[in-house]
């Protein structure tokens, strides 16, 4: 082999294992959030059942059976009209709604019970034995990462915890890894990120692990996702260039 071939059979040799480290190198999963996990914490305190409140910019609908023109999205009506139609209304920054015949009233801060209690109280001076269903629209989880569904999904209920809304989302993928489930929590300078690993919680801690509107769980994939997929696309080549390599020193 000349001069040439030497070059381009040495330069093969280097490409081989410039490939065969960046195979190796891959073998890693990026952090898809930063910031200091609070690992210490007790679970069932961080994610105890705490009933929410009722926040500024919280979308409420009001339903009052069988009194339609003071109802606000109505289930009790004919047609249930939702937020779809726009049949909510918006809590100000000061926590209060306007609502028909009553006006303004406070509800920020409250639960919805205690919201519940305080209209049931304020329509029973226009109606007899008012039956009301208050609701928010607008609180969610975001799950990502290694389920079959990722997604945003609405909290329909007052409690909901971590398994229902996996099970919702289809659980978890082959390839998720369930050591290192995370559960972001807050907003700004109020963030948290918990590490939790479902394998080492019993039933009774996994059933009871509540999430709250706003936050985010995501399941990361095992290492080994990562190399097999690099390997899938960078090993024919890697292949090539060993058969490149091989005839290049069978012809020298």
């Amino acid at each position: 082999m000349g001069t040439n071939g030497s070059k381009i059979f040495k330069f093969i040799q280097q490409l081989c294992c410039i490939t065969g480290l960046f195979i190796l190198s891959s073998c890693h999963t990026q952090r898809l959030f930063t910031g200091d996990a609070q690992n210490n914490a007790s679970v069932s305190e961080v994610f105890a059942k705490q009933a929410q409140l009722i926040q500024p910019d919280d979308k409420i609908t009001l339903s009052i059976w069988d009194h339609e023109e003071l109802s606000i999205g109505s289930l009790f009506g004919v047609y249930n009209s939702n937020e779809v139609y726009g049949k909510w209304v918006l809590v100000n920054s000061e926590g209060k709604v306007m609502l028909p015949k009553i006006g303004a009233v406070t509800l920020g801060g409250l639960t919805i019970q205690q919201a519940t209690d305080t209209l049931t109280t304020l329509y029973s001076r226009l109606i007899v034995n008012p039956v009301i269903v208050l609701k928010v629209l607008n609180r969610e989880v975001t799950v990502l990462g290694e389920v079959k569904s990722p997604g945003t999904l609405q909290l329909e209920k007052e409690y909901t915890s971590l398994v229902e809304v996996l099970g919702k989302v289809g659980g978890p993928e082959y390839y998720a890894d369930a050591r290192i489930l995370k559960i972001i929590r807050g907003r700004d300078e109020q963030k948290k990120e918990y590490t939790l690993d479902l394998t080492r919680l019993s039933t009774i801690e996994r059933e009871n692990i509540w999430l709250q509107s706003g936050d985010i769980v995501y399941l990361p994939p095992f290492k080994r996702k990562s190399l097999q997929k690099e390997a899938g696309t960078l090993l024919p080549v890697a292949a090539i260039l060993s058969s490149l390599a091989v005839f290049l020193t069978l012809v020298k």
